[in-house]
């Protein structure tokens, strides 16, 4: 036994046990026969830090892992990188610029040696970071996305689907980042709030019999638009269909067509479509029979006007950015008298109504993102999905919560074609070659590209890279071995048994993992998805850096231990649920960690030390049958909520087991029998060690450091915790009859307590108690329990009926008499109570009546309205106690 010091010190141990796992290979112990158990984690950016997302979707996992190697099975944790094409090719860029050099003043080979040079140096720096969360990852295999043989998984994926007709090259809208100059994923853009304009404008019909009104919040567009779009069943248009307009400056003739797009609620009803530029106005553009590369196009790369095919535009507007492009767009419109001024509630004429605009941005530029007609390469992803729907829908896949099993089908139903191509030169590069006349040689090799060309032919290889969520879809099983390993179970890794993922990903990977595992596996990629929430600011709020309220999780494990963090995240984890960050909280699990060091501290001053058995020792005290029963039923509680995901239930379980159950009343109810004033003491001391055994074997998942460190205190041991076997739920350990008496024993012992700090009764005071309607049993628990309630409740049993005023507490069917004349002015106490609920009834009327005004509801804030009914329901819970209170003075 190794003495523990009086202060318990996070930091002291955190990197001392998690050096001792790693170097002792403990994250994968060598358990050849044991049931394979498996998980991946989601590979975070490889120039990403340690935010509080990655925070709480680690300690899950982590959770997870840890208890599936206490149940003894063979449990892989798979780690590694994503190398983050975009943010990774911005790293690198932003650090040349401090040299005044560009990418462009390099070849593409010599740029990419300069990442992997990057990579070498600085990348990888989470990996840090996720073992001081206390990651019990396999970081002996470290993956990442182009690593040699994640790289050949990639390639084969590309021409396999190429090869099948899955992945095919076509020209569509992208979201199109002119800052970094490639298309970007809808998970990359952000949308944000912009004051803007709205001006109407009228488009005169070609015949010159009038004109049709249309209105835009981006009239620079009209460069390129080839339609007006009415809804077929309006009648004020129903005349005009087939007709045509006349753009002003460009003067191009376009048809009116019909379209259900059109809402005749807006506006006029009539809507411009630009169909190379906007994404509805492109499915408008097809179904009006405008083929892809016809649509007209306005834009280069830097979202700068350029000339349209049918040239059209005048030049004075070409070379215009967008901004430049509205301003003298407007102005000719109005010289042409073609622009609708608004009128203001004052009179006042203005060329555009104010307008907030939802603008889309990129989220690494900050530019706004313009949708934009290229060629690209494109999965067919309906195809793949369908097997994905159906693994959901017949229970091969478990969503949890259920209830995104809705969302998911919806979007899985409706599924456009996935662009997977990106204009960068970090990432993996497309396997297709192009020949000068156009065709397109895709192949996993050069050489073989040239084989299917012949010989003489000129090849160039596609210089566009594939989008990072492309490589990361193949991770659940490109990362065991595959294609290599030609076992499609991956010696029983696959399918993985569960993935811990945040919802706001559950297009982007998740589905897409479902989608390539079973095209290339035959088998899905996980058993379970378990999609948890957001943490969200104290207020309930989105976390961003723009508004400051970020919260750095390294900061909160320097000032309160990663257990303390770790324990946080599991119990506000409750499913469907978002979590709102509370820094006193995770101040309150140090402390509860506190006061676990400081119950093995009293553990190793009363002689208690490790457990020599792995089953409960034979008991014969109630108080040592009780405890152990509550252990059982602890344990059968903590298996039942992580077999369900409910952390938080597991984590609850423990906290009230080991704080009220163990330290609050097992070890203030043995301090006798420990200091040799009753019979019992080696009985008590084996139970209380072995019950110590079992909460740090529990509460290891998620609070694995201290675990660790009391594990080895408290005695010689030939296995580390994390290696232990976990409890056995053991009903033939429950003994009802131990259970209710100590039960019992608390319930008055709490009664007591109450009454006596409700009524201001000294602390020191003791008092005699009478008792009145008590059966048999009763009596028999009194005379067996005398000693712990005149130690812990301050009472002594007294014979006959009690006299004067006095306090009453009733438990089950006895009611408890606590004479007060002598130790409080009960007169002064009664008046006092009644004054404290006069208060605070009015204070609890005020809220509610604040609570029932429609108008509050409305219009305050959501945390107003959420902080007055938590006050209304504290102050109700406050003229409770204090009319029981007054009650017991009778």
């Amino acid at each position: 036994m190794t003495e523990l010091p009086k202060t318990f010190d996070p930091a002291a141990i955190e990197a001392r046990w998690y050096g001792h796992w790693e170097e002792k290979g403990l994250f994968r112990p060598d358990r050849p026969n044991a049931e394979p158990w498996t998980i991946v984690n989601p590979p975070p950016n490889v120039t990403g830090n340690l935010h509080i997302g990655h925070a709480l979707d680690n300690t899950l996992q982590d959770i997870l892992v840890r208890h599936a190697r206490l149940k003894g099975k063979d449990a892989l944790w798979v780690v590694g990188t994503d190398h983050a094409g975009i943010a990774t090719q911005m790293v690198v860029e932003r650090q040349m610029a401090l040299r005044q050099q560009k990418r462009t003043d390099f070849t593409r080979e010599e740029f990419v040696e300069k990442v992997w040079a990057w990579k070498a140096e600085s990348g990888g720096q989470i990996t840090g970071q996720l073992r001081r969360l206390g990651c019990s990852m396999d970081w002996a295999n470290e993956r990442f996305t182009m690593d040699e043989g994640f790289s050949k998984a990639v390639l084969k994926v590309f021409v396999d689907l190429y090869a099948q007709g899955l992945l095919y090259r076509d020209k569509r809208l992208v979201n199109w980042d002119a800052g970094l100059g490639t298309a970007i994923s809808d998970l990359e853009v952000e949308t944000r709030e912009v004051k803007g304009s709205f001006w109407r404008l009228r488009y005169p019909l070609a015949d010159g019999s009038g004109f049709v009104e249309v209105a835009t919040t981006r009239p620079e567009t009209m460069f390129a638009d080839m339609a007006v779009a009415v809804h077929p069943d309006d009648a004020r248009y129903t005349a005009l269909i087939g007709k045509e307009v006349r753009l002003p400056i460009t003067g191009r003739l376009i048809p009116i067509v019909a379209d259900e797009h059109a809402d005749p609620e807006l506006g006029s009803g009539a809507v411009k479509i630009t169909p190379g530029h906007d994404f509805n106005d492109f499915e408008v553009g097809r179904r009006a029979g405008i083929e892809a590369r016809d649509m007209l196009n306005m834009l280069d790369a830097k979202a700068c006007i350029v000339q349209t095919s049918d040239g059209l535009i005048p030049e004075a507007f070409l070379g215009l950015s967008t901004a430049e492009a509205r301003k003298a767009v407007v102005a000719r419109l109005k010289d042409e008298g073609v622009l609708i001024p608004h009128i203001d509630n004052d009179g006042t004429e203005h060329d555009a109504e104010p307008r907030t605009i939802q603008t889309p941005f990129g989220d690494r530029s900050g530019v706004v993102i313009e949708p934009w007609l290229t060629d690209q390469w494109y999965v067919d992803a309906k195809a793949l999905a369908q097997p994905a729907i159906e693994a959901v829908r017949s229970g091969k896949i478990k969503i949890v919560p259920q209830a995104w099993e809705k969302t998911f089908f919806n979007w899985m139903e409706n599924i456009q074609p996935w662009c997977v191509s990106r204009q960068l030169w970090w990432g993996h590069q497309i396997p297709a070659w192009f020949a000068d006349d156009g065709r397109v040689f895709v192949a996993e090799s050069e050489e073989e590209a040239q084989a299917q060309a012949g010989e003489g032919v000129t090849l160039t290889r596609d210089p566009d890279v594939l989008d990072t969520w492309f490589s990361s879809a193949l991770w659940p099983f490109a990362t065991l071995g595959w294609p290599d390993n030609g076992d499609k179970t991956l010696a029983g890794r696959y399918p993985n048994d569960v993935l811990i993922s945040g919802f706001d990903i559950l297009f982007f990977w998740d589905a897409r993992m479902m989608m390539q595992g079973l095209h290339f596996m035959e088998d899905v990629p996980f058993k379970t998805l378990y999609l948890h929430g957001l943490v969200r600011a104290a207020d309930g709020s989105k976390m961003s850096k723009s508004k400051g309220n970020t919260v750095d999780p390294l900061g909160l494990i320097d000032q309160y231990g990663a257990d303390a963090l770790r324990f946080f995240m599991a119990a506000m984890e409750s499913q469907g649920r978002d979590i709102k960050m509370d820094e006193r909280r995770v101040e309150g699990y140090r402390n509860f960690a506190t006061k676990l060091w400081n119950a093995a501290r009293f553990a190793q001053s009363n002689g208690i030390g490790a457990s020599a058995t792995l089953e409960a020792p034979n008991a014969t005290l109630a108080v040592n049958k009780w405890i152990i029963a509550e252990t059982v039923k602890t344990v059968q509680a903590v298996d039942l909520a992580l077999a369900d995901y409910r952390f938080d239930g597991a984590a609850n379980a423990i906290y009230q087991f080991v704080w009220s159950r163990f330290c609050d009343w097992y070890l203030e109810l043995i301090k006798p029998v420990l200091q040799g004033g009753e019979e019992g003491g080696e009985e008590t001391r084996a139970v209380a060690g072995w019950v110590l055994d079992q909460i740090l074997v529990l509460l290891h998942p998620f609070m694995p450091f201290i675990t660790e460190e009391l594990w080895h205190a408290m005695g010689a041991r030939d296995h580390d915790l994390i290696v232990a076997r976990w409890p056995m739920a053991d009903a033939r350990a429950l003994d009802p009859k131990a259970e209710r008496e100590i039960d019992w024993l608390i319930r008055l012992v709490s009664e007591i307590r109450a009454a006596r700090t409700e009524l201001n009764v000294p602390p020191g005071a003791r008092l005699p108690m009478h008792v009145r309607d008590a059966h048999a049993d009763t009596q028999a628990r009194l005379e067996r329990q005398g000693a712990a309630l005149a130690r812990l409740a301050r009472v002594e049993t007294r014979e006959g009926d009690a006299s004067g005023g006095a306090a009453q507490v009733v438990v089950d069917e006895a009611t408890f008499i606590l004479p007060l004349e002598g130790v409080i002015d009960l007169d002064a106490e009664r008046q006092r109570l009644t004054k404290a609920i006069t208060a605070v009834e009015k204070e609890r009327d005020a809220l509610g009546g604040r609570l029932n005004n429609a108008s509050f509801i409305e219009r305050a804030k959501p945390e107003a309205v959420e902080k007055a009914r938590a006050d209304h329901a504290d102050k109700m819970a406050e003229a409770a106690r204090l009319h029981a209170a007054l009650g017991r003075l009778g």
